[in-house]
């Protein structure tokens, strides 16, 4: 048997299109034939077990091998094999998946879902890397001759009696020039690590020396000697291939540290296991998440029964998932997929669903069973729960009742508990209640101070997407606004009716507004004079809270480009009912009068943290001469 012919018409334009189009990293062209070669292992497993195949299975490991002389890989297996026919019709013919007529010969299979193509397009991407392709290959029916084949990646091929005295397949790639990186030991351990870590059969790839005992020496202590073994890259029965019973909680911190051999051990994990209405399997880890979330994105690693797809799982898991670690495993999920299928699949969309619902219940048993725990892992897992309640409803509705606020007194509270509890005392004269917040207490100790002489509570919202928090809080609670606590004086950050009385005549007033103007000289500052507690400082410096809101979300790439772009515009209220500003209505030097309200100004702006450079020196040396 003899033949050269024209691979079907289907496949005109085949072979640039996988070149440029199909794959965008060539390194799949090992994960690729691997996979093959594991699933043609996994049907002559399956038709031993349904007494279709009588022959000895032997050992069914899958072969990794290259020559860095003769510039060629070689995948070799112990599966299916396939006849000369069989090749024709699953290599050449590429519009005919070899699945079709497995899965048609065996439907009565209970488990035929999870029998794939001998041969896909996946074969096809090994030309992205090799100049020439051979196959060898033995059928496992009976009588069956050797089939070879051989192709250079046009659309002409070669086929013929083969050598293979075993039954199985062996692909041999001759590398290209531009490929030769592939022929190291290095990379293509690096890839077999990424892709085949995990794949349900064992991968060899050449050997290693271990120690093993031989024997006892003159002492009976054990002597050891070095033996040459099968260099077997993967683990077949990951964890999440297993039952949730048959698993201690070593077992998930040990497989945690495999996925991630530098980080801190995990808060929690959820095992998923769901077989309807779709196959999904896997082991999400809660990490200790810090403030620099962006850097904890993409390390969910997504497979397709075992191999390794890609760790960016961005339409599959939802976004505010993207911060967890772990791995998720689904059938229904193919192995090269657009992310435009991955937009409209409908089983995405479920396994979507379903893994908010499964992290929501999760938190929801935690919170319930021990809150003081929940409690103390909140600082880890605030952010997360925040950032799933603004992002996605399905997760607000239940995390409405486990997503806590902590106020400077580091105490927690639902969003029910902490509305009881500053209701009383922060509803404001047209019956808003207003929730203070800090976003840095150290900075900003004064407000805090004055703020809990009121008798207002100061939440902590100092996490890097508690802008948007506040601004979905406000949204989904009834008639609740939230203010930042340096936003007014304490004395207006709840509108009440019952403000003291100026102390100042209105000549005194129009004096004063005219002296701090002068002292301060910037039109960024706007001057007013308030009716405030004696208690309070002479001078403070706010910014209007929608303008800083607009501010800080147009730094965080919010979509207020606009407002970001606008110059900072501070309130100096000045409180006339301090003796300090008392002192300057009375005083008839205007010199001394500027020199007050300037250092008056300037501790305000210290306390802010706005006073820098030349004014921070001039204010230092002023302070100096004034003492």
């Amino acid at each position: 048997m003899q033949e050269k012919g024209t691979i079907s018409i289907h496949t005109e334009n085949i072979f640039p299109i996988i070149k440029k189009f199909l794959y965008s990293d060539t390194e799949i062209f090992l994960r690729e034939l691997v996979s093959n070669a594991v699933d043609a292992t996994q049907k002559i497993k399956r038709l031993a077990a349904l007494g279709q195949y009588n022959g000895e299975l032997g050992d069914l490991k899958v072969e990794v091998a290259f020559d860095e002389a003769a510039k060629t890989i070689t995948i070799s297996d112990r599966g299916l094999g396939m006849t000369a026919e069989e090749i024709k019709k699953y290599i050449n013919q590429i519009a005919f998946s070899g699945a079709t007529e497995f899965m048609e010969k065996f439907k009565e299979a209970k488990d035929a879902n999870e029998i794939i193509g001998r041969f896909g397009l996946g074969f096809y991407s090994a030309f992205m890397v090799a100049d020439k392709v051979e196959i060898q290959t033995l059928s496992y029916q009976e009588g069956a001759e050797p089939a070879y084949w051989v192709c250079d990646g046009s659309t002409e091929f070669e086929i013929g009696v083969g050598q293979l005295e075993e039954r199985g397949t062996e692909i041999t790639l001759h590398i290209n020039a531009e490929s030769e990186e592939f022929l190291s030991q290095h990379r293509l351990q690096e890839i077999l690590d990424k892709y085949a870590r995990f794949l349900p059969v064992p991968i060899k790839f050449g050997t290693k020396t271990e120690s093993v005992e031989d024997g006892v020496d003159e002492e009976g202590k054990p002597k050891y000697t070095s033996v040459e073994v099968d260099n077997i890259i993967n683990d077949t029965n990951p964890i999440w291939t297993k039952a949730p019973s048959e698993l201690k909680d070593e077992d998930y911190l040990d497989f945690y540290k495999q996925l991630y051999p530098f980080s801190e051990e995990p808060l929690f994990w959820i095992h998923l296991n769901v077989d309807y209405p779709f196959n999904l399997t896997g082991v999400l880890y809660f990490p200790k998440l810090k403030n620099d979330f962006e850097m904890q994105k993409n390390k969910i690693k997504l497979f397709s029964r075992q191999v390794f797809i890609t760790d960016e799982v961005k339409d599959i898991v939802p976004e505010f998932l993207m911060l967890l670690h772990g791995v998720i495993d689904s059938p229904d999920i193919p192995l090269n997929v657009s992310r435009s299928f991955l937009q409209a699949d409908s089983n995405v969309k479920k396994i979507n669903s379903y893994i908010t619902k499964k992290v929501a219940d999760k938190l929801a048993e935690l919170f319930k069973a021990d809150r003081k725990a929940y409690e103390e892992k909140w600082t880890d897992i605030g952010m997360f729960v925040k950032y799933g309640f603004i992002s996605e409803d399905k997760f607000y509705d239940k995390a409405k009742d486990f997503v806590l606020l902590t106020n400077t007194a580091k105490e927690n509270f639902t969003l029910n508990e902490y509305k009881d509890k500053v209701s009383p005392e922060q509803t404001d004269k047209d019956g808003q209640v207003v929730y203070i917040y800090t976003n840095d207490a150290a900075k900003q100790d004064a407000f805090i101070q004055s703020a809990n002489k009121k008798g207002y509570d100061v939440l902590l919202m100092n996490s890097p997407i508690d802008n948007h928090f506040i601004s979905h809080l406000e949204q989904k609670l009834d008639k609740t606004s939230l203010k930042r606590v340096d936003s007014d004086v304490a004395d207006k950050l709840i509108k009440k009716d019952d403000a003291p009385a100026h102390v100042l005549t209105e000549e005194q007033s129009t004096k004063v507004k005219t002296v701090f103007d002068k002292a301060i000289g910037k039109p960024a500052y706007k001057v007013e004079l308030e009716s405030l507690s004696p208690d309070e400082l002479p001078v403070t410096v706010t910014m209007n809270e929608f303008m800083r809101r607009m501010k800080d979300m147009a730094a965080m790439g919010g979509g207020m480009g606009f407002y970001g772009n606008m110059p900072d515009n501070y309130n100096v209220v000045v409180n006339g009912n301090h003796k300090l500003v008392s002192r300057i209505a009375q005083e008839e030097n205007e010199e001394v009068q500027a020199q007050l309200a300037k250092q008056a100004f300037d501790l305000a702006l210290l306390s802010q943290g706005l006073l820098t450079g030349a004014e921070l020196t001039e204010f230092v040396n002023r302070s100096v001469n004034l003492i």
